[in-house]
Parts: C-alpha cells; sequence; structure tokens
C-alpha cells in the first residue's frame, strides 16, 4: 500500500483558477489520495465547480477566519501520511505525488521535502524565471541560517509527514501572508529539508494574489517571523536589506 496523501485546497472566490488546481490533484493517478477543499463560503461560481467533483473529494464551503483557518481546519481533518496545501489559483505538475511518495518511502528518515517550481502569470505564461534560478541557488546553501536570510522555500512544492503537526502544531493563524515560512523555520530548526530537483508545482502570481499585490506587507511580515526564530542580529539586518533589494527589482518588473 502506497503512502496516504492528503492535500488542503483553502479557497474563497477563486472561481477562475480553481478547477485547474482541481484537475491537477485528481489528474495525478495517485492511488492514496485524500483531496479536501475549505472554501471559506464564495460567492462566485466555485461552489458549483466543487459539486461537479463530488465524491472524487472532499468539500466545505462556509465562513472562515481567514486563509491561516482554512489551512488549520483541513489539516485537522486529513488522514493522510504525508500532507501538504495547495492554493486555489495554484497547481501541481504530473507526476508530483508519486514522486513525493517515493522519496518518503526510499527516506524513511526524512520528514520534509520541497520541489523546484515554475511561476505563471493568470494565463498560465511562464514568468519570472530569474526568480526561480535565484531561489534554486539559495537552497543549495541549505540551512536554518540561510533560511532566515530569505525564504526560498516554495509553498506548494513541499510536503511534510502528518506527524510533524503533534510536535510542531500548526499554522499560525495570526499571520496573514507568512503562515508557511513561520511553519518552515519551526521544523527546520530540528529537522533537515529534503530537496527533489524537478518542478512539483505551478506557482500563479496575479493581480489578486497575495504575492502579486500585497508583497510590501508580505516583506514586512516576513522579517517579524525572522525575528521570532533567529536571534542573530546580523542575519536579521541582511534579510531586512535582501528585502530592499527584492522590493525594489520587483517595483521594476510589476
Amino acid at each position: 500500500m502506497r503512502l496516504k496523501i492528503s492535500i488542503i485546497t483553502p479557497s474563497f472566490n477563486q472561481g477562475r483558477f480553481i478547477e485547474q488546481t482541481i484537475k491537477s490533484v485528481l489528474s495525478q493517478g495517485y492511488p492514496n489520495l485524500e483531496y479536501i477543499v475549505m472554501d471559506g463560503g464564495s460567492t462566485d461560481e466555485t461552489v458549483s465547480i466543487l459539486k461537479k467533483y463530488e465524491g472524487k473529494l472532499k468539500w466545505i464551503s462556509k465562513k472562515d477566519k481567514g486563509q491561516s483557518d482554512a489551512i488549520n481546519q483541513g489539516l485537522r481533518m486529513a488522514k493522510g501520511d504525508i500532507v501538504a496545501w495547495l492554493g486555489s489559483d495554484d497547481f501541481y505538475m504530473p507526476g508530483t505525488l508519486h514522486r513525493v511518495a517515493y522519496y518518503f518511502e526510499k527516506h524513511h528518515t526524512s520528514v520534509w521535502l520541497t520541489g523546484d517550481y515554475i511561476i505563471v502569470d493568470e494565463m498560465g505564461r511562464k514568468i519570472q524565471s530569474p526568480v526561480r534560478v535565484y531561489k534554486n541557488m539559495l537552497r543549495m546553501s541549505n540551512s536554518f541560517n540561510t533560511l532566515s536570510f530569505a525564504n526560498y522555500v516554495n509553498q506548494p512544492s513541499t510536503f511534510w509527514r502528518r506527524s510533524l503537526h503533534d510536535e510542531f502544531g500548526y499554522v499560525d493563524e495570526r499571520l496573514h501572508y507568512c503562515m508557511d515560512y513561520d511553519f518552515w523555520l519551526r521544523i527546520m530548526k530540528k529537522y533537515p529539508l529534503s530537496f527533489i530537483p524537478l518542478p512539483l508545482s505551478g506557482f500563479r502570481i496575479h493581480k489578486d494574489s497575495k504575492s502579486g499585490s500585497q508583497y510590501n506587507l508580505q516583506f514586512e511580515e516576513e522579517v517579524e517571523v525572522a525575528k521570532r526564530y533567529q536571534k542573530n542580529m546580523a542575519i536579521i539586518a541582511l534579510h531586512k536589506l535582501h528585502n530592499h533589494i527584492i522590493r525594489a527589482i520587483y517595483t521594476l518588473i510589476k
């Protein structure tokens, strides 16, 4: 029996993208999959799309306290050996779940892993390739200090053993942008991050996405999260400088 994998998709009014997200999960052909969509009471076409996949996934549509709350609700429902969340505007590359399961089955001491990814716009066109290359370079010096300097872990391409929640809890619901980064730093203080050098997901940036329209607020929260775990103020100062440089670059390319 293959490891059971649970995927959580938090959603709110992403009807124009969520069907691609759903199809990318269900088309994986993975034999032991649990797929849960936690919708925050969408008023667009999301619910009608979810109804089309009745019986192939579990879904709930009701008002929640935000994305972090939806993620935690789904993770607490999950029964899989391996868990992850996938945004309702992102998608998996073909073969991702088989690759992830194979890695965890062969590497029993590995408790979390990430992979490469592509960045796309709202039309699905590849963009920002230099960002991906840069984060791959950071990943080569994979360590807690490097992660404290810059978040090089791509959230949609990251998976972990559900047992980690017994040790580290769930995502911090007070955070609006960097709940994933906070969770990564907690784990990284104790467990090394494994890496699959293949694109596992597509990360979408568009005018309504947090990464597309609210990156200044995201960077501010990111520094505050880093301060929680990294006590070397020189690294925090470098993180701030790094964010200023990235912000300037984003201003030029957006």
